[in-house]
């Protein structure tokens, strides 16, 4: 693969139906975390028009039926319960799964939450949005290696460059938690984790990818959000775009199906282009503690001690 960067005839405007228009996903299986609400919903609802059999995992399973009932599609769609902030329940969804897994969409997360711990004593946002999608892909890797040529698309955000994880002090036990700063090196381990799981999975067929969804402001996740620091919003012109739900499906959509980027693994993606490196005071592009290869080999041997702490624990 060239080191080049990826761009496609996309951008921030197109939609999730444009960037899927002619793609049939007839036999595919896709798994779409967060799928009863914004982006998930839309991401979910374009597979599921190019014939994907599409499984809706959510924590509120009455609003993912609801959801299910509204999409059409003639691979099937399905709502199972998944809570990434509970290990049982990421567990008992792997258990569950059975037979290939083509595509694997980590779209839900949590965003400036208040001080919250799980059973296990850790910081919510790196729970959910970092160690609940890598036990859930690492549950799921059989089945996505058995697929040939699986994907697996990670739901980042600009946030991420932000802050670095911070190793020495992960759940914030010893500084005073800051709900941003916690974000931020929650969205930092996504972009991680993709970096180190396309050079672990290479050789089974998986690729991995990372995206900025860009600012869709018609979601819930914000509902638990306490004002911003400043540097989170530089202002319009040099800021993340603006989209609409469908808008801010389309980089997930396009990493998940589309020709375009076959074969693309290890790379972060926004607008449907492959990112630029960030610059300071310009609130785009992806930062270079996110894609240091050393911090991501570090991360994964984190979570997976973590992971083994808590299930030796439980």
């Amino acid at each position: 693969m060239t080191s080049a960067r990826i761009t496609t005839g996309f951008g921030a405007e197109s939609t999730a139906s444009d960037v899927i228009a002619g793609v049939d996903l007839t036999g595919r299986r896709a798994v779409v975390t967060g799928a009863s609400s914004g982006i998930g919903v839309e991401t979910a609802r374009a597979l599921a028009a190019a014939n994907a059999e599409v499984t809706l995992a959510v924590r509120d399973v009455e609003a993912g039926e609801k959801v299910a009932a509204e999409i059409t599609g003639n691979g099937g769609v399905f709502v199972t319960p998944l809570d990434l902030a509970d290990q049982g329940s990421v567990a008992a969804f792997v258990a569950g799964w059975h037979g290939p897994l083509h595509i694997l969409v980590n779209n839900a997360g949590v965003m400036a939450t208040p001080e919250t711990r799980t059973s296990e004593g850790w910081e919510l946002q790196f729970a959910t949005n970092h160690l609940g999608h890598f036990a859930l892909a690492a549950g799921l890797h059989d089945a996505l290696r058995t697929a040939g040529g699986a994907r697996v698309v990670v739901v980042g955000s600009v946030g991420h460059v932000n802050g670095e994880v911070r190793f020495d002090d992960i759940h914030f036990a010893r500084r005073p938690y800051d709900p941003w700063a916690a974000y931020s090196q929650s969205k930092t381990a996504n972009v991680l984790f993709a970096v180190e799981a396309a050079k672990r999975w290479a050789g089974d067929g998986v690729a991995v990818n990372a995206l900025n969804p860009g600012r869709i402001w018609s979601t819930g996740l914000s509902r638990h959000m306490p004002p911003a620091p400043a540097s989170f919003d530089p202002g319009a012109a040099t800021g993340v775009s603006v989209k609409n739900v469908e808008q801010g499906a389309a980089t997930s959509v396009l990493l998940a199906a589309s020709p375009l980027v076959q074969g693309v693994t290890g790379r972060y993606f926004e607008d449907c282009q492959e990112a630029v490196p960030f610059t300071p005071g310009v609130r785009r592009g992806v930062a270079d503690h996110a894609l240091d290869p050393r911090k991501a080999e570090r991360l994964w041997k984190v979570s997976v001690d973590l992971l083994a702490a808590a299930h030796r624990s439980s």
